[in-house]
């Protein structure tokens, strides 16, 4: 690899080879001769997306210089409105620094004629600038008049002196946190290409992200410019997909199409910069022993080494810790998008079933499969889900009616349970109602269909039975038969997890256990739509709201050891509730509680969660609803780190 730097004063990039690529062809391949540094942060030169003509003044072959492109409506463009838009440039931006103003190219966008001051180049050259180009729409004479053909965005880029040609300027990223498992380019066909740019780091990889200059937000791509990373089990076009396991990524090349939910948010504007950590398969591992294949990716909250929560560990591990990544996708099933939320204190969802097209998505179970965002504000999740859940209805009224079992919730003694009590309180101001006190099993009992037993009774399988039949048949088997094939009848290594729940699926009756599981949480769907907490109203879209606490503060150290896995969860709880009935769940943070760590012997903190579930299909109300909550204040962002709410 050819790795160059730029100091202070030295900005010349000696990359014959980038330029080769470059000047020989207009489609150029990735490699690691574009990795650049830039006054001590790396860069990577995307491919060309224009060419100025003429180019600037001549310099030695290969000199390549950081450029910004400046586009402004100002008829009279004087010192002073230079400097604010690159102030606002550096407040907006993490790709963009002072030092890409080397060399600036000012685009006019405004009507009629125009003029630069002459100001405008002392100011510039405040910052280092030693070239100043135009379009016909600005000329003095300390600018060089050039043409730039393409409307391409303002922002900074890389520019060869010698061809004339613009390059994308994209930042280079460590994943200290092991988030990612394959960091991603868009390939400009509609599909992705892997980066191989490295950054240094125990066992990290570079992750490149583009200028947020580049980016206007419109009615046809609301979220335009969103950085988002994917959870490794949806298939992105020209990326292989893992599922964690590092046999079934060898063994299948890279995907020729992206999948439907993802397509809609790539058509919406985002981003999307790599596939994240999962759980082998989305099911549910411990990091210590159970993560065999694939590294567990690092929870920042607390002494950080907390277990991330699964399946849709690494997704959320990045939200918790990156600025730069806005958003992440994972999915949930029995609770792969909650518990990370839960335990590293973000917002999170479990849609109602069917919000999204799950085609070309590595399945757990067909009937629960669900796809969720996470995001640290309130805001920034309520826009990705207006764009991405389009089959639902916008509702803007909210529902009465808050139900909420007291035996889910620790005493209000407790530090976590003084906490959700506030934020009870709160809520109910809010919406100006009263909790009404309830009892599931006990309403059970008394209005459940005659023919069956106690709420336990009959749940306590059905999930554990859905999940490990219907990965096995749709999932194992189909991935042993394609291994065996091409390596004479071996078998594939498959972490313990999976194969404890596979194994007690098909030892406890296989296609049997699944079919009256699917009959067992139909009825259960049946009575939580009519007779349960589940109703529908037509105002209000759900007629209540039922709140309980999704994590308490609790720990759950990664260096602790489990027992070996023997099988499916077991059993009926609040979270079992959307699973089953499919329902939205939406995981919000609450505050955070402090601890004495074991690892750094200090005072530590970890999140306080709750959910809130509304009637199936009422995604958009619940989100409108959290949203609100924080624009009143009762609710909060969230910071990335240690410390949701740092002091």
């Amino acid at each position: 690899m050819m790795v160059s730097s730029f100091g202070s004063r030295l900005w010349r990039v000696s990359a014959l080879v980038f330029l080769a690529a470059s000047t020989v062809s207009s489609t150029l391949t990735i490699d690691n001769s574009r990795v650049l540094t830039i006054n001590g942060i790396e860069y990577y030169s995307g491919d060309a997306v224009s060419r100025i003509s003429p180019s600037g003044p001549k310099a030695e072959l290969g000199d390549i210089v950081p450029m910004t492109i400046i586009r402004t409506d100002e008829a009279l463009l004087t010192a002073n409105a230079i400097k604010e838009i690159i102030s606002n440039y550096s407040a907006v931006d993490d790709v963009f620094q002072t030092a890409f103003l080397k060399t600036v190219f000012l685009v006019y966008d405004g009507k009629g004629r125009a003029k630069a001051d002459s100001s405008v180049s002392h100011a510039l050259q405040e910052f280092g600038n030693t070239l100043i180009m135009a379009t016909h729409g600005y000329a003095g004479a300390h600018i060089t008049p050039a043409k730039l053909p393409d409307d391409i965005p303002k922002g900074p880029y890389l520019y060869s002196s010698h061809t004339g040609e613009i390059y994308q300027a994209f930042r280079l990223y460590p994943d200290h946190q092991l988030a990612f498992t394959e960091a991603s380019l868009g390939d400009g066909q509609g599909g992705f290409r892997p980066l191989p740019a490295v950054t240094s780091g125990a066992m990290t990889k570079g992750v490149a992200v583009p200028s947020r200059l580049y980016y206007t937000p419109t009615s046809t791509k609301p979220l335009a410019g969103l950085r988002v990373g994917v959870k490794d089990i949806f298939d992105l076009k020209g990326l292989r997909t893992s599922g964690g396991n590092r046999a079934y990524y060898d063994l299948y090349p890279p995907r020729n199409t992206t999948g439907p939910a993802l397509q809609r948010l790539i058509d919406a504007g985002t981003i999307i910069v790599g596939k994240m950590g999962t759980v082998q398969f989305a099911n549910g591992d411990n990091p210590t022993a159970d993560w065999v294949d694939f590294h567990c990716p690092f929870n920042p909250r607390g002494d950080g080494y907390q277990a991330p929560g699964g399946s849709s560990s690494g997704p959320g591990a990045g939200v918790a810790s990156y600025d730069w990544l806005d958003i992440a996708i994972g999915s949930d099933t029995g609770g792969s998008m909650r518990s990370p939320a839960g335990m590293q204190g973000l917002f999170g969802n479990r849609p109602s079933t069917g919000a999204v097209s799950l085609d070309n998505v590595l399945p757990l179970c067909h009937e629960l499969d669900t796809a969720g965002v996470f995001a640290r504000n309130a805001a920034t999740w309520s826009k990705v889900m207006h764009a991405w859940y389009q089959n639902f209805t916008d509702y803007r009224e909210y529902p009465k009616k808050l139900f909420y079992q007291p035996s889910s919730f620790p005493s209000i003694n407790t530090t976590s349970g003084a906490l959700l009590e506030e934020l009870i309180l709160k809520v109910e101001g809010f919406l100006n109602a009263k909790r009404e006190s309830i009892d599931i099993a006990s309403h059970w009992e008394k209005t459940h269909p005659s023919e069956t037993t106690s709420i336990a009774t009959l749940l306590r399988t059905t999930y554990a039975s859905l999940v490990s039949v219907d990965q096995y048949r749709s999932l194992a088997l189909p991935f042993y038969a394609d291994y065996a094939a091409k390596h004479g009848g071996r078998r594939p290594f498959v972490n313990p997890g999976p194969l404890a729940r596979w194994s007690w699926g098909q030892k406890n009756g296989g296609d049997a256990i699944y079919d009256e599981a699917l009959k067992n949480k139909t009825i259960f769907k049946d009575w939580w739509e009519t007779d349960g907490y589940g109703k529908a109203d037509e105002k209000t879209c759900s007629e209540g709201i039922y709140l309980y606490p999704y994590t308490t503060g609790q720990t759950q150290y990664r260096n602790v050891y489990f027992d070996a896995p023997s099988g499916p969860p077991m059993g009926f709880s609040d979270g079992r509730i959307a699973v089953l009935s499919g329902t939205p769940d939406l995981v919000v943070p609450v505050g955070e509680i402090p601890y004495y760590s074991t690892i750094s012997l200090q005072t530590e903190y970890m999140p306080v969660t709750m959910s809130f579930i509304a009637a199936r299909g009422c995604d958009l109300m619940l989100v409108n609803l959290v949203e609100d909550l924080e624009k009143a204040g009762i609710l909060k962002p969230v910071s990335t780190g240690p410390r949701m709410y740092p002091a």
